[in-house]
């Protein structure tokens, strides 16, 4: 089939590529995109040096960029994908559309599966972090007097989303303190607190893996093992699930989902991953996706055809139906699947031993500094890629606006207790780093 001649009922028939009832089947014959240049035949990168991997990214030279957790830069493969897809949309959106959406859809949960080591059915995709934990807590199966536990250090969309969840189910919702002093935290201490705060009715545990208000990252897979030996005592209508916002562990450790050993998992691939702008993800262990309920009508083909056959869509995985319809932007959407293969041609080991030296190298240096105070943990078991920290006799934004003078770029934590935060990431080459720690040792205390 032609774009300049679509057919939709043909289009739905003569893919294999589905993401719903035959999945499974039409993933294999989905061939991912090439990470060569589609348009001239250019052979793949070398991605063996860190300069070789900053190249292809288009950021200004004339910067240190140590705020890209915020919102990523893309890659060339991830930008020639997006104007490869504008381009025929905007020849023909309504053929390109038939032609690709169900192929494209496909690779790309077919990718992201490769890259966290789960099925491709287990995958909803979503616009951001924040659509993702809406539509999961949202649309959550909850009964009269069961629980939700949540933290004190959960970003805005987790405590609101839960806030507006336990309203309408009429289920209580507690936020507790993780540890007493960041100081002097350890996994220890953040696991026995979350067990001793587990309840009977206890039915939703939602945590942030790492915090942007501290950079503090949480033992997830420690904290799985204890839920699960408590929930050896439980039915399953009862087990209290753990749900976990992991945007700022997503795209930095090398793990998997059997790794982390949590129930679901949503994250935005803007930030880390280096993904489009306005893309993301949720995925649920298949134990864990029938107490979810989409709020968004799918717009899935097989969805479709069951609609019109008025069928109930109990063969559909969970994960399809929580995918929302609508018109998105597919450009962005479609070239999610070359971000990861970006990722994966580097090495998700790399990825992760880069990024962690050079927070390591980050937190060593202000910790040297008598006139700073290192917030964030310097182990690498309990932090990531974020750095917290404060400068004596200056505000947090005081000192964010005099390395921006030096052309250094950080943020301040939008929270209560403000710290600067610094994020070293891909993009980041050690020699910044000492720039950066020398402008800070430059501010005098007072």
């Amino acid at each position: 089939m032609s774009a300049a001649s679509p057919s939709p009922g043909l289009a739905r028939r003569d893919f294999l590529v589905r993401t719903g009832l035959a999945l499974s089947a039409g993933l294999l014959a989905v061939r991912l995109p090439s990470f060569a240049s589609p348009e001239t035949g250019d052979q793949p990168p070398t991605l063996h040096r860190w300069d070789e991997v900053r190249n292809q990214f288009d950021l200004s030279r004339d910067l240190i960029h140590l705020a890209g957790f915020f919102l990523s830069s893309h890659p060339r493969a991830v930008r020639e994908a997006i104007e490869r897809h504008r381009r025929e949309l905007d020849r023909n959106p309504i053929g390109y559309w038939f032609e690709q959406a169900e192929r494209q859809e496909a690779a790309v949960l077919q990718a992201a599966a490769e890259y966290i080591g789960g099925s491709p059915t287990d995958i909803a995709l979503t616009d951001s972090t924040t659509m993702g934990l809406g539509l999961l807590y949202g649309g959550l199966t909850l009964q009269p007097g069961q629980d939700i536990l949540s933290t004190v250090h959960d970003h805005y969309s987790t405590d609101i989303a839960l806030r507006l969840r336990a309203e309408r189910t009429g289920v209580s919702l507690r936020q507790i303190a993780l540890y007493r002093d960041l100081s002097k935290v350890s996994s220890g201490e953040i696991v026995e607190t979350l067990v001793q705060s587990i309840r009977p009715r206890t039915r939703v545990v939602a945590v942030t893996w790492v915090h942007s208000s501290t950079g503090l990252k949480l033992p997830i897979r420690e904290m799985a093992e204890a839920l699960a030996t408590i929930n050896a005592h439980r039915a399953e209508a009862d087990r209290a699930l753990l749900c976990v916002d992991g945007v700022h562990g997503f795209g930095v450790e090398h793990v998997t989902m059997g790794d982390l050993g949590c129930d679901f998992l949503i994250a935005g691939c803007h930030k880390w991953l280096c993904g489009p702008r306005g893309t993301g993800l949720v995925w649920g262990h298949p134990r864990a996706w029938p107490i979810a309920n989409p709020i968004i009508p799918t717009f899935h083909m097989d969805a479709y055809d069951i609609w019109m056959k008025d069928i109930p869509p109990k063969d559909l995985p969970k994960a399809a139906l929580m995918t929302p319809g609508g018109f998105h932007s597919f450009e962005h959407r479609w070239a999610v699947a070359d971000a990861f293969q970006f990722h994966q041609a580097i090495g998700k080991a790399r990825v992760a031993d880069r990024i962690h030296a050079l927070n390591d190298q980050l937190k060593e240096g202000l910790a040297s500094l008598r006139h700073v105070t290192l917030r964030t943990p310097r182990s690498r078991d309990l932090s990531a890629g974020i750095v917290c920290f404060e400068v004596e006799g200056w505000t947090p934004e005081r000192v964010v606006e005099r390395l921006r003078h030096r052309r250094i770029i950080g943020s301040v934590t939008p929270y209560a207790t403000k710290y600067v935060r610094l994020a070293p990431s891909l993009l980041t080459a050690p020699e910044e780093i000492d720039h950066t720690i020398a402008a800070i040792r430059a501010l005098s205390a007072g």
